[in-house]
């Protein structure tokens, strides 16, 4: 059986000098600039995210979370490190490219703009050195946008933290299942994912 996930990971901020906070405006006008060519960020709270350098455990995790998810959902469906909006409040100094996301109706019928959180069926995320970043930031933010299935693959302690039912900002059913495990999402309850497939080696 699947354990409730009840911690939520905190870490104590330390004073530091102020930093520049970004909205996605400012980026945009960086981007259509070239500035950030050949740089892979994302925006989260106002502030910039290198994505580049992922380890070979994070590869490997999210090939057969990739894999998995096109056979159950099919490539018109699933998008990798895709852009998504969040709740409006939110939206002006974050843009998170989630590790892949699922959509509900085909990729093409988002020719311009990012898709919304209604749009989304579930998000994942695979975490190495940032499970305390996407338990906690990102998690809080997908809850106030009202995504209704958030996964992080955790891999160090090689489970699935399942996050469903938002409300309030907050995901009120947090659940860790282990290697031995399965669980199904909510958009396929009918194909489950055994976890320790996640971790191989």
């Amino acid at each position: 059986m699947p354990t409730t996930a009840t911690e939520r990971p905190y870490r104590p901020v330390p004073v530091e000098p102020p930093r520049k906070r970004w909205t996605r405006a400012e980026c945009d006008a960086f981007q259509a600039a070239g500035l950030w060519d050949q740089q892979h960020l994302e925006l989260v709270d106002g502030e910039l995210i290198d994505k580049m350098g992922k380890n070979r455990p994070h590869v490997n995790t999210f090939i057969v979370v990739y894999a998995w998810a096109l056979r159950v959902f099919g490539e018109q469906f699933v998008n990798p490190e895709a852009s998504i909006d969040v709740a409006p409040e939110d939206n002006p100094t974050n843009e998170p490219q989630p590790d892949l996301i699922v959509l509900t109706k085909p990729s093409r019928e988002f020719p311009k703009d990012n898709p919304r959180p209604a749009d989304l069926r579930l998000v994942v995320e695979i975490s190495d050195s940032t499970v305390g970043f996407d338990l906690k930031t990102k998690a809080d933010l997908y809850a106030r946008a009202g995504i209704v299935e958030y996964w992080v693959f955790d891999i160090p302690a090689r489970r699935l933290i399942v996050h469903r039912d938002p409300q309030n900002g907050l995901y009120k059913s947090v659940n860790a299942y282990k290697s031995h495990e399965t669980v199904a999402p909510l958009a396929a309850p009918e194909n489950e994912f055994h976890v320790g497939d996640a971790f191989p080696g």
